[in-house]
């Protein structure tokens, strides 16, 4: 089991850097614009605006990397804080659970933004 995550592990960091950008400085800018109002109108949420926005090719992928990708964050962060609190004898359990969570949750994210 060791051998097989420190081949994941450049993969999964690169997960945790992406999710930190989008969850840490990409969506509160984007609520804070446009779901406070600051930029557009009142209705900038509306199903008759964001319908065709999230059927979009791009605008999918923007949808499906706004779900996933703070969910690897996330478990990469909850994993170090395990690490932390309870060191390395339950890392790969707990590991392999939360990694397990963000990847079922990616897929959910998956499913949601193909059958838009």
């Amino acid at each position: 089991m060791k051998a097989v995550m420190l081949k994941l592990e450049p993969v999964i960091w690169l997960l945790f850097g992406a999710g930190m950008m989008v969850g840490g400085f990409v969506l509160p800018a984007w609520i804070a614009t446009v779901g406070l109002g600051l930029v557009g109108d009142a209705d900038a949420f509306s199903y008759d605006r964001m319908y065709p926005l999230l059927t979009h090719p791009i605008g999918r992928l923007v949808a499906l990397a706004a779900m996933a990708l703070p969910l690897w964050g996330g478990a990469h962060h909850l994993r170090h804080v395990s690490i932390d609190l309870g060191g390395l004898q339950r890392d790969a359990i707990v590991g392999g659970l939360l990694y397990a969570l963000a990847l079922g949750g990616s897929l959910a994210a998956i499913v949601a933004v193909v059958t838009l």
